[in-house]
C-alpha cells in the first residue's frame, strides 16, 4: 500500500469538474497538491484555498499543457516547490463536438493537441524524476468513448483512445523503474459541462446507463485515490467508472 499523506501530486485541469474533485480527494487524504489550470485561475485558486483551509499543502500553477514548454514548466515548478514528484494525474481536456462532415482540421487539432499530446508532454517531463527516484504513479483520465466511440465526437474519442494506448506502452516501459501507469475511463459524469446538456438529452443518456444515473466527479476521484493507495500491482489497466454504459 502506498502512502497518500505527503505525496506530491500534480493534477492537470484541476480548476473544474473531475480534476477539481481529484484534487480535493487527494488533498483531503494529506497529499501535497499542485492544481494546474490553463484559464480558470479563480476556480483553481478557490480549490487551493479550500484545501489549505482544511490543512492541506497546495498550490495553483497556470500552464497550458498543450504547449510542451508550459507542460515542462508545470512539472519543474512542482518539483522546485515540494522537492519531488510522486504522482501525475493527467486530466486536462476540452471538447469541440461536431459530426465528421462539419469537423474542421482546426477542431480536430485543438482537441487532440490538448487531450492527447498534452498528456504526453507532462508525462515526458515527469519521467526523469520518476526514473531517478525509482517510484511513481501516472494516472490518465480517459473516457468510455475512447472504447465505444460517440456520435459527434470523433476528435475527442480518438484522443481518449490514444490515451489508452499511451498508457499501456508507458506501463510496459516504466515498470522497470517501479512506476505504474493506468487510465481511468469515466462514463457520463455530473460536472459543469454535463449540467449544460438539455434535459431531454439527459433523459436519453440516463436510459442508456444500466445503473440508471450518471456518475459523480467524486466517484471518479475515489478511483484515482484507489490506484494511488492500493494499486501497487496494477499497471497498464483501464478502470471503467461508467455505470455499465460500456462493458
Amino acid at each position: 500500500m502506498a502512502k497518500l499523506e505527503d505525496a506530491v501530486v500534480v493534477v492537470t485541469g484541476a480548476g473544474r469538474g473531475i480534476g477539481r474533485a481529484i484534487a480535493e480527494e487527494l488533498g483531503g487524504g494529506g497529499a501535497c497538491v499542485v492544481a494546474n489550470y490553463a484559464k480558470s485561475a479563480s476556480a483553481a485558486e478557490e480549490v487551493v484555498a479550500q484545501m489549505r483551509a482544511n490543512g492541506a499543502r497546495a498550490m495553483a500553477v497556470q500552464a497550458d499543457v498543450s504547449d510542451p514548454d508550459q507542460a515542462a514548466r508545470l512539472i519543474e515548478t512542482a518539483v522546485a516547490e515540494f522537492g519531488r514528484l510522486d504522482v501525475l494525474v493527467n486530466n486536462a481536456g476540452i471538447t469541440v463536438d461536431r459530426t465528421l462532415k462539419n469537423l474542421t482540421i482546426a477542431d480536430w487539432n485543438v482537441v487532440v493537441q490538448t487531450n492527447l499530446n498534452g498528456y504526453f508532454y507532462t508525462m515526458k517531463a515527469a519521467l526523469p524524476h520518476f526514473m531517478e527516484q525509482k517510484h511513481g504513479k501516472i494516472i490518465h483520465i480517459s473516457s468510455f468513448v475512447g472504447k465505444s466511440g460517440n456520435f459527434g465526437q470523433a476528435n475527442y474519442s480518438a484522443a481518449k483512445a490514444g490515451i489508452i494506448g499511451l498508457t499501456k506502452t508507458a506501463a510496459i516501459e516504466m515498470a522497470r523503474y517501479n512506476v505504474t501507469v493506468n487510465a481511468v475511463c469515466p462514463g457520463f459524469t455530473e460536472t459543469e459541462m454535463y449540467t449544460q446538456v438539455p434535459e431531454h438529452v439527459k433523459e436519453q443518456i440516463v436510459r442508456r446507463i444500466p445503473l440508471g444515473r450518471v456518475g459523480t466527479a467524486h466517484e471518479v476521484a475515489r478511483a484515482v485515490r484507489f490506484l494511488i493507495v492500493d494499486g501497487d500491482y496494477i499497471t497498464g489497466s483501464s478502470l471503467d467508472i461508467n455505470g455499465g454504459i460500456y462493458m
